[in-house]
């Protein structure tokens, strides 16, 4: 067999962690038309189908799945040894709202870490108002926060979040009690949509739980303790979005924006990386 193609290998793992082709080619900074010849070709060559393609998304095969961790450690090899006589190190600090976050973060932080291993990453996951401020202070070099009231405020929307109404697997809802929620407090403005929602709807609730962050909300929401509203992609395992089930309003996504001071190459990378890491 011929040596495989290392762009072609990286192709196929970020095809397959974003779920899309065009994700993938934004990341390389090539076309989705290119990054499926790519995969076609090593598919081709390994004689197996990785990754099944639809309409509306790109999931892996079997072959695809077993074949995944393998080719990232073969990419993650291949960056090692590229930046081996690169002994430029860079700090990017950057600030992520904890309503953003949940047991994903550990596939981000490795996410960043594999896409450029001299870049020392800080991350700083922390309230959308304090990130904002150590922003405006010149801690941190970018944040990514759900859009502020204030929209004065110098950012881009970076992509949209959906959230849910998450609650332990099997959970019910006693008849004739207020629906027991675990919400960030009065501060938070997710809170504010959510129980904003519940009101228009005529639906009664109550605070049993409060706590900051999507991962502390989620366990709270795991241990059938209360439903959470939470971003889709933090619910944490073992929960299930029971907003249909329980005829509760949906709750209005809401932009998520992204403010940098940054400029070099090697930064801006970084955070488009991360950023399509989140869609």
């Amino acid at each position: 067999m011929k040596a495989m193609d290392v762009d072609a290998i990286k192709a196929f793992v970020l095809a397959a962690d974003l779920r899309s082709f065009t994700r993938a080619g934004e990341v390389l900074g090539t076309t989705q038309s290119a990054v499926s010849l790519k995969l076609r070709r090593l598919e081709e060559q390994l004689g197996r189908r990785l990754l099944e393609r639809t309409p509306r998304q790109v999931r892996l095969s079997s072959d695809g799945q077993a074949f995944l961790e393998v080719a990232r450690e073969l990419v993650s090899t291949h960056d090692r040894a590229a930046a081996a006589f690169d002994s430029e190190q860079r700090r990017l600090a950057i600030g992520i709202s904890h309503e953003l976050v949940g047991s994903e973060l550990s596939a981000l932080l490795r996410r960043m870490r594999e896409h450029d291993p001299n870049l020392l990453v800080e991350m700083h996951v922390a309230g959308s108002r304090a990130l904002l401020q150590a922003h405006e202070q010149g801690e941190l070099d970018a944040v990514l926060v759900l859009r502020p009231e204030d929209r004065r405020k110098q950012g881009r929307a970076a992509f949209k979040e959906s959230f849910g109404w998450f609650a332990a697997t099997g959970w019910e809802r006693r008849v004739g009690q207020p629906l027991p929620l675990a919400t960030q407090g009065a501060s938070c403005r997710l809170r504010a949509a959510a129980v904003r929602a519940l009101d228009r709807a005529g639906v009664e609730w109550c605070e049993v739980f409060v706590g900051k962050g999507a991962a502390i909300l989620g366990a709270a929401a795991a241990g059938g303790l209360a439903v959470a509203a939470l971003a889709r992609r933090a619910a944490p395992p073992g929960t299930v979005d029971v907003g249909k089930r329980l005829s509760l309003p949906p709750i209005p996504a809401q932009d998520v924006m992204l403010y940098s001071a940054v400029n070099d190459r090697r930064s801006r990378e970084a955070l488009r990386v991360l950023t399509l890491a989140f869609q």
